[in-house]
C-alpha cells in the first residue's frame, strides 16, 4: 500500500532516530507515543520502501563475501581474502599485499604480554616489513633460516622488526632450517641461543606461518633438498609444506624423518598454539593451502581470491579442522 505524507514523515523520523542517532525502539516508541512493535513495523517498512538504504563497505582490496564463506567452510576463526592482482601470473609468488593485510590482522590479534612466533617464509617477511603497530610482546623465531647467509634480510630481520615495533624482546635463531643429518641438527638445538628460543615455543600465543606447495620456487624445503630426496618425499604423496613439515592432500603428515634434520617448531607444539595465522595465496598454492587447513594446525588464514575460489570448490562438508584442531592421523 502507498504511504501517505504523514506516514512517510514519521517513518523518516523514526529511521533517523534509530539508524543515525542510535536510539532504541523503546525510546522511539515513548517519543512518538506508539508501541515498540509499531516502531519495528515502521522501520521494516522504511527498508522495504527504500526510505532507508544500508550499505556495508569494506576497503576495495578485501572480499568480505569470500572471506566469510571461507571461514564457515573450514571452521576458521578468521579468514581474510584480498583481491588477486588483475593479471596474476600462474608462477607468481604470494601477492605482497597479503603481508600488508596480515600485518594489520596481527595488530588486532596480538595483546600486551603475548608471545608472537614467526616462521620462515617470504609472506611472513613481507608481513613483518609492513608492521606499524603491535602491543608490547615477546617475539620468537619458530624456524631456522633458508640460508644462514641471508639471515639479516630474512626471518631473523623479521623477528627483530616485529620486536622493534612492539618494544618487546626478540629471540632469533641464527641457524639454517635444514641440516645434513639429525646429529648436526640435535647439536645445534642444544646451543645456548637456539635452546633459549626453543624454550619459548610452549609460550607462543599467536604464530604466523607460510605455506608452500611441493614444487620448485614455492617450497623452501623442496629447494634445499637433493633431486633424490625430492623424489623420495614426492613418492610419499607430499602436497604441501609448512615450517619444514610435509603434508599429503588430506592434511596427514608424511616424511616425518625430515623433521629430525630441521630446526623448526614441532607440529604438536604448533597445534597447542591458540592462534596460528597462515599467510599464503595464488593459484599454485591453492591445493597446498587446502591440505594444511585439513591438518588442523592452522586457525586463521590470509589469502587471495584466486586461492579462495579453489578452496571454496573443495569438499569440506562436515569438517571444521581449524576449530577442532584435530590431527588427521588420529581420527
Amino acid at each position: 500500500m502507498r504511504m501517505g505524507p504523514a506516514e512517510l514523515v514519521q517513518a523518516a523520523a523514526m529511521a533517523r532516530r534509530f539508524y543515525l542517532e542510535g536510539k532504541s525502539k523503546i525510546q522511539i516508541a515513548e517519543e512518538f507515543g506508539v508501541s515498540r512493535f509499531k516502531v519495528a513495523r515502521v522501520l521494516e517498512t522504511a527498508l522495504e520502501r527504500d526510505l532507508v538504504r544500508i550499505e556495508i563497505r569494506v576497503p576495495a582490496e578485501l572480499d568480505a563475501e569470500r572471506s566469510d564463506a571461507l571461514r564457515a567452510r573450514y571452521g576458521l576463526r578468521h579468514a581474510v581474502v584480498v583481491e588477486s592482482p588483475a593479471e596474476e601470473q600462474e608462477d607468481a609468488p604470494d601477492p605482497e599485499n597479503l603481508g600488508e593485510v596480515a600485518a594489520d590482522l596481527l595488530g588486532e590479534l596480538v595483546n600486551e604480554g603475548d608471545v608472537l612466533g614467526l616462521a620462515w617464509g617470504r609472506s611472513t617477511i613481507h608481513m613483518a616489513a609492513a608492521l606499524d603497530r603491535l602491543p608490547p610482546c615477546t617475539v620468537v623465531q619458530l624456524t631456522g633460516v633458508y640460508d644462514a647467509g641471508t639471515a639479516e634480510r630474512g626471518s631473523v630481520e623479521a623477528v627483530r622488526r616485529a620486536a622493534q615495533v612492539s618494544g618487546g624482546e626478540a629471540h632469533p635463531i641464527y641457524a639454517p632450517m635444514l641440516l645434513p643429518d639429525p646429529a648436526t641438527a640435535a647439536a645445534l638445538r642444544n646451543q645456548t641461543g637456539i635452546a633459549r628460543a626453543f624454550e619459548y615455543f610452549d609460550k607462543v600465543t599467536v604464530a604466523a606461518v607460510s605455506i608452500g606447495s611441493w614444487e620448485p620456487g614455492i617450497s623452501t624445503v623442496h629447494d634445499m633438498l637433493s633431486d633424490e630426496e625430492r623424489a623420495h618425499y614426492a613418492s610419499l604423496g607430499v602436497a604441501a609444506e609448512m615450517s619444514a613439515h610435509l603434508f599429503d592432500a588430506q592434511g596427514r603428515r608424511v616424511g616425518r624423518d625430515l623433521g629430525e634434520r630441521c630446526i623448526t617448531v614441532e607440529a604438536d607444539r604448533l597445534r597447542r598454539i591458540p592462534e596460528v595465522v597462515a599467510i599464503a595465496g595464488g593459484q599454485r598454492k591453492a591445493a597446498a593451502i587446502g591440505a594444511v587447513l585439513r591438518s588442523g594446525l592452522v586457525t586463521s588464514l590470509v589469502t587471495d581470491t584466486a586461492a579462495a575460489d579453489f578452496l571454496l570448490t573443495e569438499s569440506a562438508a562436515g569438517t571444521r579442522p581449524a576449530l577442532e584442531r584435530a590431527d588427521p592421523d588420529t581420527v
